[in-house]
C-alpha cells in the first residue's frame, strides 16, 4: 500500500512538473488594441464652385476632398493578437474614407443597388455594405522563423503611402497612392533569407475587390533588401488578366468583352540619412496590353487623340520625400510628385505635378498630431475647377488635420 501511495505521489509530481514545464515553454499570446480618429479642414485658393477638390475630371484628391468645412476622415479600431506561431489582425474602419477606400466594392457594377453581374451572383450584393468597415482582416501562420503564410484581406504592398493618417508623414495622399490598389483579398507567403533580404509571393482577387470580378486571380510579388544600415528598398509587382472593372466598356465594347493584361511595377525606398533627416522615393510604371483585336482597336482609339496608334497603354509617376526633425515635437517635410495618366487608364486622365509641404506637431505624448499642410497641384490640361465652375490648370490648398491616437 505504501509503495502504491509512493508511486501515486511520484506520478502526480511528474504530471505537475510536466505541466509546469509546458506552461513555461509556451509563450502566452498578446492582444493589443489601437486606433485613431482624424479630422481635417481644407481651404482651396481656387474656391471650386462644387465645394470639392476632386477637380473637373473627378480625380484630383481621392480622400481629403472637401473644402471650407471641417470633415471627418477615418475612425479606426485595430485588434491584433500575436503569439509565437500566430498573428491575427482585425482592422476595422468607419467614416467617409472607409467608404472611399472600398470604392471597388460599394460602387463597382452597382453592387450597392444589387444590379446583376455576369460573374458575381447578384444575391451577394447585400453583403457589401458592412464589408466596407473591414480595412484588414487576416491571419498569419509563422511556420518557421523565416517562413510565414497569410490569408484574408490585407493592405496592398504597392507604394510608399498607406491609407492610415498617423502612418503617413503628409496628410493628403499622392496620386501614386490614389491611382494604385488599396488592398487585396487572397493568400501570400513571406520568406526572410535574413534581416536584410526577403521575398513575398501570392494570389489575390484582383485590385480592391472583395470578390474577384473575373475567373482569373492576380499575382503579387515583392523583393525586400536592406543594402546598408538605415536603408530599406522594396521592389513590388502585381499583374492580372481582365482585372479592371472600369475598362468593361472601353471603346464602346460590351461588358466583359475587353481582353488585356495589366501589370504594375513599383519601387519604394527609404533612408535615414542622419539622425534627423529621412529621405524616401516612390516610382511606379504600369501598363495595359491588349490581347485581342477588338481591345487593340479600343486602346488605339484612346491613344489616337495624341497622334498615336498604341495597343499598349501606360501610366506611372515618381515621388520624392524629405523629412527633417526640428525638435522632438516639430518636424518639416516636403513631397514632390510627377504623375502621368494621359490615356485615362487610371483616374487622373492627365499629367500632374504636385508640391506638398507638411509640418507635423506632436502633442499629448504622441496622442495628438496636428498636420498643417500646403499643397499646390498644376497640370498642362485643365483638370481643376474655379469659383465659376470653369476648368483651370491648377489647385492650391492649405489645410490642417487633427489626428487623435490611442
Amino acid at each position: 500500500m505504501r509503495k502504491f501511495n509512493l508511486l501515486l505521489s511520484l506520478t502526480f509530481l511528474l504530471v505537475l512538473t510536466a505541466k509546469a514545464q509546458d506552461s513555461t515553454s509556451a509563450e502566452p499570446g498578446k492582444l493589443t488594441i489601437t486606433g485613431y480618429i482624424d479630422t481635417y479642414y481644407n481651404w482651396a485658393f481656387n474656391r471650386p464652385k462644387s465645394g470639392s477638390l476632386l477637380g473637373a475630371t473627378g480625380a484630383g484628391r481621392a480622400f481629403d476632398r472637401t473644402t471650407n468645412q471641417v470633415a471627418i476622415g477615418l475612425v479606426q479600431t485595430k485588434f491584433m493578437y500575436t503569439s509565437k506561431k500566430i498573428e491575427i489582425v482585425a482592422d476595422l474602419t468607419f467614416g467617409p474614407n472607409a467608404e472611399l477606400g472600398n470604392f471597388g466594392n460599394v460602387n463597382a457594377q452597382g453592387y450597392t443597388t444589387g444590379s446583376a453581374n455576369l460573374y458575381t451572383n447578384p444575391s451577394f450584393s447585400n453583403i457589401y455594405g458592412s464589408s466596407a468597415s473591414i480595412k484588414q482582416a487576416y491571419g498569419t501562420y509563422k511556420a518557421t522563423d523565416k517562413l510565414s503564410f497569410t490569408v484574408g484581406q490585407f493592405g496592398t504592398h504597392i507604394g510608399y503611402e498607406v491609407i492610415d493618417a498617423p502612418v503617413n508623414y503628409n496628410y493628403s495622399l499622392s496620386n501614386l497612392f490614389n491611382n494604385g490598389p488599396f488592398y487585396h483579398v487572397g493568400a501570400k507567403a513571406n520568406y526572410a533569407f535574413s534581416d536584410k533580404v526577403g521575398v513575398m509571393i501570392g494570389l489575390v482577387n484582383n485590385w480592391d475587390n472583395l470578390f474577384e470580378n473575373n475567373k482569373q486571380k492576380s499575382g503579387v510579388a515583392q523583393v525586400f533588401v536592406s543594402p546598408i544600415e538605415g536603408m530599406n528598398v522594396y521592389v513590388n509587382w502585381i499583374g492580372g488578366y481582365n482585372d479592371d472593372t472600369s475598362l468593361d466598356t472601353v471603346g464602346g465594347a460590351t461588358p466583359w468583352a475587353v481582353n488585356y493584361n495589366r501589370h504594375l511595377f513599383d519601387l519604394t525606398a527609404g533612408y535615414q540619412l542622419t539622425e534627423k533627416l529621412y529621405v524616401g522615393l516612390n516610382g511606379a510604371y504600369g501598363f495595359y496590353k491588349a490581347t485581342d483585336n477588338n481591345t487593340e482597336e479600343a486602346f488605339k482609339a484612346l491613344s489616337s487623340p495624341y497622334g498615336e496608334d498604341k495597343s499598349t497603354l501606360t501610366w506611372g509617376g515618381l515621388a520624392g520625400y524629405a523629412h527633417y526633425d526640428i525638435t522632438d515635437f516639430l518636424s518639416l517635410g516636403v513631397r514632390y510628385e510627377h504623375f502621368k495618366d494621359k490615356y485615362g487608364m487610371r483616374y487622373l486622365k492627365s499629367t500632374n505635378n504636385s508640391l506638398t509641404i507638411t509640418a507635423p506637431v506632436t502633442l499629448a505624448e504622441g496622442a495628438l498630431v496636428l498636420k498643417p499642410e500646403f499643397r499646390m497641384d498644376t497640370s498642362p490640361t485643365k483638370i481643376y475647377e474655379d469659383k465659376n465652375g470653369d476648368a483651370v490648370n491648377s489647385q492650391t490648398t492649405f489645410g490642417l488635420a487633427a489626428i487623435f491616437k490611442f
